[in-house]
């Protein structure tokens, strides 16, 4: 065992001591904070590079960091027999990350991340047909709740046809489906398997795209690049961990702090104000959401 120097034997000593939820909120903080900084690097680039190209980036340079990991599985471990579903899944998250970029360079910050908030509504009437499960009556009001709370957010005819808007729905709404696809293969298949065919099969597919449309970055560029790969990775780890030591109850509520950091950011950084038809739809969203996944977690429980 490595003996490591005192100020970080003191540390890790008490972490460990810490209650199991605490430290899950503290990993899902740094998720959120490392997501909101995403959407900051990939609306900042979004002047110059379009969504194909950044999702190049996020997934080739997030297979770069997790590397160490994949190798550190061998052969053996990356080995399915569930090539297909991996397959399918890849392509229906390719389309949502194409979607949440695009929604993310177009809409104010506080309005994407609104809206992606959605994909647990989206996530309760598809799994009823892929998964056939069953939905009481309560999460049934409480998703229609939900959709009441986007109409409200997006008000449809109210600016006239908004494809942006319509965007950010559809990739919710893929991305609610890939999910769903994560739950099919669980049962054989470990995370970081998942993990590897997502980013491997992602950096090839937007490969031959982006070096078609790739336009030389230029100083500091590459570096904002580069985050883009280095803030997915850290949010999905920071995810990954927080679910893993905390109970959903208390870590899952922590996520929607993202909305206000999008907001501080979008305003500091853009010069974004959300107006209050978005603020009281987002609290109709987060509000249903956090309904769902409390009774989620308590059919888990049963």
């Amino acid at each position: 065992m490595t003996n490591l120097p005192p100020v970080l034997a003191r540390w890790q000593n008490a972490w460990s001591q810490m209650p199991g939820n605490l430290r899950g909120i503290l990993w899902i903080t740094l998720g959120t904070v490392a997501f909101a900084l995403n959407d900051v690097l990939v609306k900042l680039l979004g002047k110059k590079f379009g969504p194909v190209e950044l999702a190049f980036c996020r997934y080739s340079i997030g297979l770069i960091i997790l590397s160490p990991v994949f190798f550190q599985m061998g052969i053996s471990g990356l080995k399915t027999r569930r090539l297909g579903i991996h397959f399918v899944r890849l392509i229906i998250a390719c389309i949502a990350q194409l979607g949440v970029f695009y929604s993310v360079i177009h809409l104010y910050l506080a309005d994407a991340t609104a809206i992606a908030f959605s994909r647990p509504l989206f996530t309760t009437i598809i799994a009823v047909f892929l998964l056939s499960e069953l939905v009481s009556k309560r999460r049934w009001m409480a998703t229609a709740a939900g959709f009441i709370g986007v109409l409200i957010m997006v008000r449809p005819g109210h600016d006239g046809f908004d494809i942006v808007t319509v965007v950010a729905l559809i990739s919710a709404c893929t991305f609610a489906i890939a999910n769903i696809l994560i739950r099919l293969m669980s049962t054989t298949e470990p995370p970081n398997r998942i993990l590897f065919y997502y980013h491997a099969g992602g950096a090839i597919i937007f490969l031959i795209p982006t070096i078609i449309l790739w336009q030389n970055p230029a100083g500091i560029e590459w570096v904002l690049l580069a985050g883009i790969g280095i803030m997915t990775t850290i949010g999905m780890t920071g995810f990954i961990r927080a679910f893993s030591v905390g109970e959903a109850n208390a870590v899952g509520p922590m996520e929607y702090i993202r909305l206000i950091y999008a907001g501080i950011l979008g305003y500091s950084i853009f010069g974004e104000v959300p107006d209050y038809w978005t603020c009281a739809g987002a609290l109709i969203i987060i509000i249903a959401t956090l309904y769902i996944a409390r009774d989620e977690a308590k059919g888990k429980q049963g």
